[in-house]
């Protein structure tokens, strides 16, 4: 899956003469966590992160007054403190190599921005679970399967033909050596919901005639109960 088809365009940005107090109310009213900051063509010249803000803003212990502090806010802007270095992904980059920018970058966004280096959009870490669900089906709730099967052409196929004969629809299928063992493959199947006794047939025939790593049932109700509520 590309960039493209996932980055957030509807986005909120400032130039470099914006004041500290200025991005900081805008974060606050938006609820996000980072500010691309460009020049009047658009192009990309840094970002400000809330981080930023917290660690250019006066300590706490600070002998201002309200009104000098107030001044000093409105007086410092965001060129002082933005990032210039840069670290960006392109709409026609897959959102796998975006992730792993983010991770050897411990980053939680990157601007995304074209040849011209204009910024077309943002592509977050809620972007990349959001990619994730959408790939694993998970949604869809039903039953996960691990296995570890011999890595040679056919070994998936003659698993999801057995989950097939039970009834049950092929949800996903992912697939890694990796975390396997030598010359095998870990794969992990996710079926759609299969009646209780139906489920129990079907796991007894797959352990036996397969590594059967583990089987897990997502329940979506769980979803609501385990919600985070703001009183």
């Amino acid at each position: 899956m590309l960039v493209k088809g996932w980055m957030t365009i509807d986005l909120t940005t400032v130039d470099e003469d914006t004041s500290m107090m200025k991005a900081s109310i805008i974060m606050k009213e938006k609820n996000i966590r980072c500010l691309p900051v460009v020049d009047r063509k658009g192009k990309l010249v840094g970002i400000v992160s809330d981080r930023d803000l917290k660690d250019a803003a006066p300590s706490k212990a600070t002998t201002l007054d309200v009104y000098e502090l107030n001044y000093l806010l409105s007086s410092m802007k965001i060129n002082d403190i933005m990032t210039k270095n840069l670290v960006f992904v392109r709409p026609d980059e897959t959102v796998e190599f975006a992730a792993i920018l983010m991770l050897e970058n411990k980053i939680s966004s990157l601007p995304v921005i074209n040849d011209k280096e204009v910024l077309v959009g943002i592509i977050t870490q809620t972007d990349i679970f959001k990619v994730l669900i959408n790939i694993a089906g998970v949604y869809t709730g039903g039953i996960q399967f691990a296995f570890s099967l011999e890595d040679r052409p056919g070994s998936i196929k003659e698993v999801a033909d057995v989950i097939r004969s039970h009834g049950a629809g092929i949800v996903s299928i992912l697939s890694t050596r990796e975390t396997a063992e030598e010359e095998r493959r870990n794969v992990y199947i996710r079926c759609s919901p299969l009646p209780d006794d139906r489920l129990r047939t079907l796991v007894k025939e797959l352990e036996e005639k397969f590594v059967v790593l583990y089987s897990s049932k997502d329940l979506m109700e769980e979803v609501e109960k385990r919600r985070v509520r703001i009183p």
